[in-house]
């Protein structure tokens, strides 16, 4: 699979991409972008970083995820808001990856962000379920550290990466909670996971070369590679949704991340290929939002 430079950055994460547009974000340097189809470029909230996750919902606005829990922004207006900003009465020292279920709710999975800006290891986490009502409760807790987060195309299984343990699938019972977990693959660097029409299960590694591809019941169905050290996040978009975004990052970046030794040079890469297998119809959020 050929591979084109859409944008660089820092160290490009948070993805999300709908038929004409590509939203990324640079958890370092800061901010978000959308790139349109014709090329045009929109950025807001050069501010704000260790966004980890983007996702639209259904009115257009996008979910953006990182410290403190998860805002809404309109791309239109520039107006923000807080989603969700606490959990069984705590407040979100922060939020990784988000993704929509059936019924227009999400899934998201916590993160220690201050420990993380300090470089030190961060505290555990969880996931949660976001009901459209604005219920929030934990799923699992007690992971190590929640990362890309995605769910089968008949709604009923959802698949999790805990980085620096492996990737896990769980049956989404009929109140939302989860079943007993299945470990599907050991994979230390697992980051960002997409799932495809055929409910194949794709994992970056951020210190891998390679997409890892993985049949519904775990097992391996391929590899892909792409340029660049490492890869943080992979989503499907376009037209027909066989347009594969991957943000890349150089070779050591992350460990160095974790030493709280910040990259400062632009050699983080989105990434633009052709799948033949497309991903899932862009499935949004459906929160009643400001």
């Amino acid at each position: 699979m050929g591979f084109e430079v859409v944008c660089r950055g820092v160290y490009l994460e948070g993805l999300c991409a709908d038929a004409a547009s590509v939203w990324v974000s640079d958890p370092i340097k800061g901010g978000v972008r959308q790139i349109r189809s014709d090329g045009a470029v929109t950025a807001w909230l050069p501010e704000k970083r260790w966004v980890g996750g983007l996702l639209l919902n259904a009115d257009g606005k996008v979910l953006i995820s990182g410290e403190g829990g998860v805002i809404w922004l309109d791309g239109a207006t520039g107006a923000t808001g807080v989603l969700v900003d606490q959990a069984d009465g705590r407040p979100l020292l922060g939020v990784n990856e988000m993704v929509a279920t059936a019924d227009g709710g999400i899934y998201f999975g916590s993160l220690d962000a201050p420990a993380i800006m300090r470089g030190e290891p961060p505290g555990p986490a969880s996931l949660y379920r976001m009901d459209v009502d604005g219920g929030v409760r934990e799923v699992r807790g007690g992971l190590k550290f929640s990362n890309g987060v995605g769910v089968s195309p008949d709604g009923r299984r959802l698949y999790h990466n805990e980085t620096f343990v492996g990737v896990s699938a769980y049956d989404i019972l009929p109140d939302g909670s989860l079943g007993a977990g299945e470990f599907l693959l050991e994979k230390p660097d697992c980051d960002g996971l997409a799932v495809d029409a055929e409910g194949g299960v794709w994992i970056t590694g951020f210190a891998t070369n390679a997409i890892t591809c993985l049949h519904p019941d775990g097992a391996l169905k391929g590899l892909v590679e792409f340029p660049g050290g490492g890869a943080t996040n992979v989503r499907f978009g376009g037209p027909d949704r066989r347009d594969l975004y991957v943000t890349s990052v150089a070779a050591g970046a992350a460990d160095k991340l974790k030493a709280g030794v910040w990259p400062t040079v632009e050699e983080s890469a989105l990434y633009r290929g052709r799948s033949e297998v497309p991903g899932l119809p862009y499935r949004p959020a459906r929160f009643p939002l400001g």
